[in-house]
This record gives structure tokens, sequence and C-alpha cells, in this order.
């Protein structure tokens, strides 16, 4: 394909000239799908032909709305081969946006997949949309393959450079998106262009984690590898862990990104080596040090093999990182080219189809967006006579004729000579590198006259600690500010704290700005600023949030976060079916709850414990996902927990929540790890003789330092297997109600413990075990946990187990958690309820030492499952039996005293 091409029809009739080679390698949730040039060229060839036939014809808009896959690939292909528009839209679009652009486009036709498919529902259109699926197999009617026809010898259109080929909207960040339409030539000019600078290679394999609804990756992780006879590499989800898979499994060579991914693979790659430590992170730096003074002193590339462990671990092929779509910061760039990766950059709008710059990698100036790509002339309008700096003109093959049905706006961005005005600021050096200083549209004027660019300023304030975005403008002729604070920065923070820590902030990013760059005022948002899917901010959208949110702090909201106020790498996350079921899920669960991404499922939601048993099990039967037990303890917020599904594995769900846990809790032995089977072991002789002496000392103890009142013992079995259920006051709870058991049924009789209290250290360990209590960790094993109480209950055992998953914080009682429902429906054992009073008194939450006291048990008379199935509410069966329990434990706590026994 080394001819310069004209137009991307000829393109698509190429490449078959790959054959053998592969075209897309696109990964699903398991495997690697590859899809060689041969097999994409057939198939958008067929594709085409079905779109003639059903009526498409040359110049008409169809719309891609759909994440990429190699199915998105093969329609745009088929599209621009008929002689139609491919008109690609975000997926991720605003409602009143995407509602906009079609019908602005007047497209009737879409292929869609997914999420998105699902968001073109129910949407107010002036014309129908005939939808296509590209995730459908062949026979559904609505697939893709259901369209395949073999080509005839039927005249097919031929388009010409002049006949337009895309239809882009831009991102929004002023208004609603205008179309930018650009022609097979405008797209060609850009792509022979880059070819002739011989980035890229035919055997690379170029990695495109950015959605082709976008210029950058269309033409860049597209057109140019398809051109190049390159493979595409496509990755199942954009979460870090699938990123590195599809990197690796992919083989791919070069990385197209964004400057966000790039510094977000900084932060891992720091973050990774501050977890072991100063000296590793000495280490580290004088690495760098070392790779950046030969580099710039001996011009030698040692980066790759000083972090040769790192390059193996993460992308062992990739030898360039591309960044595009924002300005890459210099000082990230420098530490990717030490660590022994190329660093290449480039400048351009969706206008320019898109490159006007480019920084070659062996001509490098991270400080400047480039040199002038052959082919398009630059120059600067000067906003004074004889000033270096001004708006920068483009004219060449690249550059569109004008918007999309608007000609009074397309007539503004033209010079009377041909020039497009790019609205952005910059200047030359004395070696022809451009440099940006801002867009001019969004340069603040303030009252005396001072030019601030807001970029600069927001890139300061997102620096210092506590604030996780910020968005900068005029307010009064003042440097106002809309702040996003970190939340587990301001966490259990009132409104003045919260204050208090950004204006510390503020002070903080003071001193990297000028003082006329000083925020004046600042406003606080509750929720992620309005961004594009490139992380542009959106501007009007700005102003809209600032007038709403008035003087005062941010106003607490309930309910779910609406999507759109979602921070970009949010609603990305939403696309992924399993990450948007749980979200659902969730919605539906907590409706009036204030629920985003941050929310912290432990401090906000009150998931403790067993807790996590309903979680998880409501995931597994509502939305198919079955977390590892592992990755509960990596779980703090919802975005965690969103990220852990994406990766999790999914099955059908079966609707019935806890179903297939019952039946295997019938066999608990085989859900116990190797470790939790040797606690279940019988006891020694010493751990008995050293049980024996913890329960003397247990006697002793209630008779000097508490009195213990107890009623209802007569409804202790002497060793048969019962559950009992406690409510939780204290850690004094479980040796007081030992304290009132015979030593017969003491011996008989398993506790549920809680790791971080009972088996925190060697010794601990050592006398839980001869004490039969059970290693009860909530957070990371509930199954197993629950497993080792059915396993005890098997045996014969007695089971202590406290369903409310954590002392009461103010003596009330806990809701029970559905662990135990699903016990006594494995193990059909009696149940018997207990109240416990006074423990609270005698040892409250945080002291190491009972204190005298008076201490009530009160034992209830033991009950069937069957019997609180039949008492209790819920939609399952563990949480009637939950709640059952629950009301006998409260009633307990209720009642008179009567005739008690005194020990």
């Amino acid at each position: 394909m080394s001819e310069e091409l004209q137009t991307l029809q000829t393109l698509v009739r190429r490449l078959d000239e790959g054959a053998g080679r592969d075209a897309v390698r696109a990964l699903d949730r398991d495997d690697l799908d590859c899809w060689d040039y041969q097999e994409v060229a057939g198939l958008a060839r067929q594709l085409s032909a079905g779109l003639m036939e059903s009526g498409v014809s040359r110049g008409e808009r169809v719309v891609l709305f759909a994440p990429n896959s190699a199915e998105w690939v093969i329609a745009c292909l088929a599209i621009l081969d008929a002689g139609a528009v491919v008109t690609p839209l975000d997926t991720q679009m605003p409602r009143a946006e995407l509602i906009h652009a079609l019908g602005d486009s007047g497209a009737h036709r879409v292929f869609t997949a997914g999420e998105a498919a699902r968001r073109l529902e129910g949407l107010e259109l002036d014309h129908p949309l005939e939808t296509v699926r590209l995730d459908e197999p062949a026979g559904t009617g609505q697939s893709w393959r259901d369209w395949l026809r073999e080509p005839t010898d039927a005249a097919q259109p031929e388009v010409t450079p002049d006949d337009q080929a895309t239809l882009f909207y831009t991102s929004g960040t002023t208004g609603m998106p205008k179309g930018v339409p650009l022609t097979h030539g405008n797209i060609t000019a850009n792509l022979n262009a880059l070819l002739g600078q011989e980035l890229a290679h035919r055997d690379d394999r170029i990695f495109v984690p950015l959605p082709y609804h976008h210029v950058y990756p269309f033409t860049l992780g597209l057109i140019t590898p398809l051109a190049l006879g390159a493979s595409i590499v496509l990755p199942y989800s954009v979460l870090g862990p699938q990123i590195v898979r599809a990197l690796r499994e992919g083989d791919a060579t070069i990385i197209l990104g964004v400057p966000r991914l790039y510094e977000a693979l900084d932060a891992a790659i720091r973050g990774r080596i501050a977890e072991r430590g100063a000296r590793a992170e000495r280490l580290f730096e004088g690495m760098l040090w070392i790779s950046r003074g030969a580099r710039h002193r001996l011009g030698w590339p040692l980066g790759r093999r000083l972090f040769r462990g790192l390059h193996q671990r993460m992308a062992p092929s990739v030898r360039m990182v591309v960044a595009g779509g924002a300005p890459l910061s210099p000082a990230i760039g420098e530490r990717l080219r030490d660590l022994g990766w190329e660093v290449a950059t480039g400048y351009g709008l969706t206008e320019t189809s898109p490159i006007l710059t480019y920084n070659p990698p062996d001509r490098l100036r991270l400080e400047a967006a480039g040199l002038p790509l052959p082919g398009v002339d630059l120059r600067i309008d000067s906003v004074e006579p004889g000033a270096r700096t001004g708006e920068v003109l483009a004219r060449g093959d690249n550059v569109f004729q004008g918007y999309w049905q608007l000609p009074e706006k397309s007539a503004e961005v033209f010079t009377e000579d041909g020039f497009y005005r790019t609205g952005d600021l910059g200047w030359f050096d004395e070696d022809g590198y451009l440099h940006l200083e801002g867009r001019a549209s969004e340069m603040i004027v303030l009252g005396g006259g001072e030019n601030i660019d807001p970029e600069r300023v927001e890139s300061a304030l997102i620096g210092a600690e506590a604030i996780r975005d910020a968005g900068v403008l005029e307010h009064d002729g003042r440097l106002a500010a809309v702040l996003f604070a970190d939340p587990q920065a301001i966490r259990d923070l009132d409104d003045e704290q919260v204050r208090q820590r950004l204006n510390q902030a503020l002070h903080e990013a003071a001193g990297v700005l000028p003082s006329h760059h000083q925020i004046s005022i600042y406003r606080i948002s509750s929720d992620p600023l309005p961004r594009t899917r490139l992380g542009k901010l959106r501007r009007h959208k700005l102003r809209e949030l600032f007038e709403a949110l008035g003087d005062g702090a941010a106003t607490a909201e309930t309910g779910p976060i609406p999507e759109e106020r979602m921070a970009v790498e949010d609603q990305q996350l939403l696309q992924i079916p399993t990450a948007r079921r749980v979200w659902d899920g969730l919605v539906h669960r907590y409706p009036r709850v204030r629920l985003t991404p941050d929310t912290n499922l432990r401090l906000d939601l009150g998931l403790d414990s067993l807790g996590w048993v309903d979680l998880t099990l409501e995931l597994r039967s509502s939305v198919g996902v079955a977390l590892e037990e592992e990755a509960l303890g990596r779980i703090e917020t919802v975005r965690d927990l969103l990220r852990e599904a994406a990766e999790a594995a999914q099955f059908k769900p079966d609707g019935a929540r806890g179903r297939g846990l019952v039946e295997q809790l019938r066999d608990p032995e085989a859900m116990l790890s190797d470790q939790q089977q040797r606690w279940m072991a019988p006891r020694t002789r010493f751990e008995r003789w050293l049980g024996a002496i913890c329960f003397g000392i247990d006697q002793v103890l209630f008779r000097m330092y508490a009195r213990v009142h107890v009623e209802g013992r007569e409804h202790l079995p002497d060793r048969e297997p019962v559950l009992l259920v406690p409510n939780h006051l204290s850690a004094l709870d479980p040796p007081a109600l030992g304290s009132v058991m015979p030593y017969a049924r003491i011996t008989r009789v398993r506790w549920g413990g809680w790791t971080g209290l009972l088996f925190s250290n060697r010794w601990v360990r050592v006398i839980s075990r001869a004490c039969l209590v059970l290693p009860i960790d909530p957070h990371t094993g509930p199954r197993g946990s629950l497993a080792l109480g059915a396993k005890a209950l098997q045996d014969g055992y007695g089971l202590v187990w406290f369903p409310e998953g954590r002392r009461s914080p103010d003596g009330t009682l806990q809701p029970f958690q559905p662990g135990v429902g699903l016990l006594l429906q494995a193990q059909p054992v009696p149940a018997i309820p207990v109240s416990i009073e006074g423990t609270d008194q005698a040892m409250p939450i945080g002291k190491r030492f009972p204190r005298p006291g008076r201490i009530t048990i009160r034992i209830g008379a033991p009950v069937t499952a069957e019997t609180l199935d039949a008492e209790g509410e819920g939609e399952t069966r563990e949480l009637r039996i939950a709640s059952a329990l629950q009301d006998r434990v409260r009633q307990l706590g209720r009642a008179e005293p009567g005739a008690r026994e005194g020990k």
C-alpha cells in the first residue's frame, strides 16, 4: 500500500493485499480474537454490498454508535466502500446532545451494540432509525451479519477526493456539538503526510484504547494502521488490568493514548514503587537519573535495559507511546523516555483531519507542539503588531471546508485568504517549532487587563492535595473556580472544615502561580466537573454549574448521581456490561442514598461483616457476577466494586439469590481451604487443657467484675448441635455468654470470631483455637466464613453466631445479615435467640479491660428455620429467617424481668 491514497474507498479495496497478516486483534473477556486482512476486507465488501442493496446511497450519513470492536471497523469500512458517510458518535454523549446529533446528521441507519443500543431506546427523534446490531449473532434479524451479500458486478459508486467521507461531531466544549464534515481528500492528505514520516511500520501493532468517534484515534488508530498493513490492538475495556492484558496478549508495539492515560501510568508505577519503601523510591529515582543522563549526554538509550523488569511485566514489545488530544506534560514525557519508551506527540483539531504539527521521537521537544506536518501551512495572526504570540491559522488539503449546515459559523472561522482560525494562541521558535499558549476563546481577561490562561491555573489547582478537579472562569471581574474535592480527603468533615481544607490547598497552589492568577472566589461541586471523553473541560457547562452552586457550600443531594455528571473514566466503566448491571443493581438497592463511584461501601452504605455476603449473593443471582473472595479485600468504594465486577467471572443469573450457596453449604468441607480444614481438626491434648484453663478464668472473671443474670438457661441443650444467635454490644459478649454455660456444653460450642481481634497474632491464635473460636473474616472471605460455621454444625457442635456482623455503636439492635438464614437452610438445626444487655457498659467499644457492672442474658426457646421463614419478612428465605430472628432477639430484650438465676 505504498502508493499515495486519494480516497478511503481505495484503501478498502486494497485491504486484501495484506492477506495472512492480522488487521485487528480484539480482546474479549477471555480470549484474543484475530481478524486477518483478507477476512476484514471480505466482510467489509459483503456488508457494503448489503448496504447498497438495502438502499444506502452515496453521501448518505450512516451512524456508528458503539464501542470499539472488530465489527465496528468492518462496518466503518463497509460504509466508506458504499460511498456513504461514516458518522461516529460518542457512546457517552449526553442525551440532549445525542438527540441533536442524530437529528442534525439526518441519518436513518445506525450500527450499535451493548449499552449504546439501550441508550437509543426511547429517544424522541424526528424520524425513525433503523438499527443494526454489531453484537448480535447472524439469524436474529438485527445482526450486521444478516446484511452480508456477495458483491456483484453492478456498478458501485466511485467516490472522489471531494466527496464527504466522515461527519464528526465536536465534543461540545462550548455548546451543542457541531458537525465537522471531512472529505476523502482531507483525511488522505493527512494520512499520506503521516505515512511519509515513517513513524510506524508494517510490522507494528498499534494499541488503541481511545474511542473511534474522535478523529485522532480514527485517523491514527484505524486508517493509518490499515494503510500501513499494520495490526490494530483493541482492549476489552480501559481498566488497568485489561490495558496491560491487551498490551501483552496483543503484543503491542505502539500505544496511541491521551495525556490522562500516561499520567495514570506514571502514577501507577510511582505508587507501586512507593509501596516498597523509601529505599526503593531512592533507587528508582537514581535509575531514572542515570537513564536521562545517558540519553542527553551520550545518546545512549539505557532506559529499556535499566527497567527491563517493568517492560516485561507490563508491555514487553512496546517501543513508542504517542500522545494526542491534549498537551502532554513535559515532566511526564521525560519520565516516559527515561523509562525506555520513545515518545511522539502532535497537535491538531477535528477540523484539520486532525494533525497540524508533529513531534517526532528523534527531534522531540516536549515543551513545543511540534513541527508543521508536510502539506500544512501555518501562520500566526498576531494580536498586536510585531507581537510574537497570536492565533494559529492553518491551511492545507487536510483542512475542512466548513461546518455541517452552519454557513454563518463556517464563514466566521476562515480568513479572506482561506486560512482556518484554530482558536489557539501560539508562536514559532527559531527552529520552526510551534508553541501553544492556550485557547483564544478561553483566555480570561480580568478587570485590570491581565490575561489568564485557565488551563495553567487548573493544572496547578489539581496538583494540590485535596482537589480532585478544578475549573477556572471569570466572575464579576475576578478569577473564580469550581472545585471538586477529593472525597477521601474530606470524608467526615463538615462544611466549614471542607472549606478550611480547600483554602489550604489553594494556598499550596498559589506558590506556583503568579499573583494575578490567584483564585478570589470558589464554589464547591459535590460531583465531578463536566469533561469530554478526551478530558477537555466543557466550559459552557462549567459556567452553568458555577451559577447553580450559588455562594454557599455544595448542597447535599440524595439519590444516585446522574451518569452524565460522573467523571469520564466512570462513564467509560459503565460501558462494560457487567459493571453496568452492578451499578443498576446498586441504584435499585439504594434509591435514596447519594450513590456515586466514590461512595464507600462500609462507611456510607453500612456494609460490614456478613453484609458482604448479602451483596455478593445478590450480584451472583441478579447480575450473574461471581466475585472471588480475595477481591473483597480490595474493594472499598463503589468504583472498586464496579472494576472488580468488570473483571470477575460471569454466568447466567439464576434469579434465586443464595440458592447455589445453600447447596454448597450442605457440603461445607469442599468449600474450605487447606488452612481452614486444619483449623477444624480436633484439638490436641494441650489445646483442650488450655481451653479448660480459659473456661476457669472466664468463670472467675464474671464473679469478680460483673454480676451476670441469666434467664432461660433451660433452653440450652447439653450437647446437641444448635445455633445461638445473640445481639452484639461488646467484645465482652462471648465470654459473658460462655460463663453461663456448663462445662459439658462449652466443650461442644464453636464461636464465630473476627480475625482482626481474635487472630491478630500468634499467641492470640493459639488461645482462640483452644477455645474453639472460628476465624471469621467478613471482608475477604464471607463464603469461607459461612462454610466454617456450616462445618461446625455438621460436625455436631453448637455454634454462636453474631448476625449483626459488628458491635452496635449505640446499643440499638442492628439489622441481621442473611448469612444466619443461609446457615439454617443448609444445616437445619434449632436456632436459639439470645439477648445480651449491659456488656456495652461493662466494656465499651475501644476499652481494653472490663469494669464492674450488671449483665443480663436472656435465652429464648429453640425455633426451626421453617417457623422463622413463616414469621419473617423479605424477598428471599434467608432474609425472612434473619428478620424473624431479629424480631425474637428484640422481643427478648424488651421482656420484663422474671425469675432470674444469679451467679
